[in-house]
């Protein structure tokens, strides 16, 4: 565990040597940074709460904040491979060198989604659907989002405590009133599972908003802990 702590604490510092010593990546234009904690906490057999922060930023080092998105929701597990989840969202953003406490654009979002997983070998797929309602500064739209995600275990065939794994995902955005193409997100990252509960990832997404695009640094944790109650 401590080779791997050592790796990822050496990629990240790699980053952010290339941040403070490279002009070009301190532009809006070039690279951001996202870091982001994510949570399912199973209360029953079939309800968990999702809990999510994401602090989003317009420059590679995290100094520069782009958007602050605050997201909640109640799944209900059908079984072990297929959910549904009601939730909401808030997302303030922020212009490139925007003062930090002054959003330019607030957003309120209801959002509906499925998830179904499926193993081929030990190779995990994940399909998300999402409908997403969105209030935009009081304008009114709407999205739909489609994601498929691959988790490949590197040095185990399960996804368990010490597995060290590759993340895979694309991700389309389609509006439903206006442009019809959104956004695509495309991600790598690499993986660790510290324990049962905790998972951390440090990737990259490469986001293409037409007709622009721009590269991410993104560091995550997540958080699934189990608050059943051990006579349950």
């Amino acid at each position: 565990m401590t080779t791997i702590v050592s790796y990822f604490k050496s990629l990240l510092l790699f980053f952010i040597f290339i941040a403070l010593s490279c002009p070009s990546f301190a532009q809006e234009d070039i690279w951001g940074n996202w870091i982001m904690y994510f949570g399912t906490n199973r209360v029953s057999d079939k309800i968990s709460i999702h809990s999510e922060v994401q602090y989003r930023n317009h420059t590679i080092a995290p100094v520069n904040i782009e958007q602050l998105l605050l997201r909640t929701g109640v799944n209900y597990h059908l079984n072990s491979k297929s959910m549904f989840t009601m939730g909401y969202g808030y997302i303030a953003s922020h212009d490139y060198k925007s003062k930090p406490k002054a959003p330019e654009s607030k957003e309120h979002r209801i959002f509906q989604q499925f998830i179904l997983k499926n193993k081929l070998n030990r190779v995990l797929f994940e399909h998300r659907y999402r409908l997403e309602q969105r209030w935009v500064n009081k304008d009114f739209r709407s999205r739909v989002r489609y994601r498929l995600m691959t988790i490949v275990p590197l040095n185990k065939k399960e996804l368990e405590k010490g597995t060290v794994f590759l993340g895979l995902y694309d991700e389309i955005f389609v509006n439903t009133k206006q442009t019809f193409f959104d956004r695509n997100r495309l991600y790598a990252a690499l993986g660790y599972q510290l324990n049962k509960d905790i998972q951390l990832q440090l990737g990259y997404l490469y986001q293409t908003i037409n007709p622009y695009s721009k590269n991410y640094l993104q560091i995550a944790i997540t958080f699934n802990t189990d608050f059943r109650s051990n006579d349950e």
